[in-house]
């Protein structure tokens, strides 16, 4: 398994509408890319800054680059969505998983 790690950072303004293309454009695209095995979109907000993170999961590096391409390590993001940055990594890091786990979550 392959983690792909990649950063930006938004306004606070901004960062729900990168939340919503997340979850109605990219999370879609990623599910018909086989070889994808999930995602997570993380913030950190600061008083003036959000700083976004979004880690996706591969299960080889053939898989990722049916997704980005002959270039892996170069950051996918679309061109609607450019403006919605104050900067963004122009290439991603790839990872090995070595330990993983999942915990259901208790109320």
């Amino acid at each position: 398994m392959i983690a792909r790690i990649w950063t930006a950072h938004t306004t606070p303004e901004n960062a729900p509408k990168y939340r919503e293309h997340f979850e109605t454009q990219v999370l879609p695209a990623l599910r018909s890319v086989p070889g994808y095995a999930g995602a997570e979109l993380f913030n950190s907000v600061a008083s003036d800054e959000v700083e976004i993170v979004v880690t996706t999961r591969w299960q080889s590096l053939a898989a990722i680059r049916a997704f980005a391409g002959a270039d892996p390590e170069s950051a996918v993001v679309a061109e609607e969505v450019q403006p919605f940055f104050t900067q963004w990594d122009r290439r991603v890091r790839h990872y090995e998983v070595l330990v993983e786990e999942n915990q259901p979550t208790r109320d």
